[in-house]
């Protein structure tokens, strides 16, 4: 029985393998209990293009929490716009292992709204 960390690490290689595949740009996130972070990754895997977090003072001065579903919205958006200005609007979604509910759907439907295609 694997624990919890270490399946979710797995399941993390395995979608960053199919992604790699596809030379695609990846939207990758990461979640702690605090804060959400997103990152528009190259192709290559080697530079970061645009990233947007909760934990960027901006964010947080409109926001008393950083690790809730409003907070992932505000990040989703956010990266959304930073990407659109960087020329990028075709994504492949990397949730970093994560379930697809709560925080990392809300930033997921929130990049959408905004103009990103996964």
């Amino acid at each position: 029985m694997l624990i919890k960390k270490e399946a979710r690490q797995r399941r993390a290689r395995k979608t960053r393998a199919r992604i790699a595949e596809k030379k695609s740009v990846r939207l990758a996130i990461s979640r702690t209990n605090f804060h959400i972070y997103a990152q528009v990754i190259s192709a290559c895997g080697s530079k970061v293009l645009a990233s947007a977090s909760s934990a960027e003072a901006d964010v947080r001065k409109e926001l008393a929490n950083g690790g809730n579903k409003a907070a992932a919205v505000v990040v989703g958006k956010r990266i959304a716009e930073k990407a659109k200005s960087a020329g990028i609007t075709q994504v492949a979604f990397d949730r970093s292992g994560n379930r697809y509910h709560g925080r990392v759907k809300a930033l997921a439907e929130a990049a959408r709204e905004h103009g990103l295609q996964f």
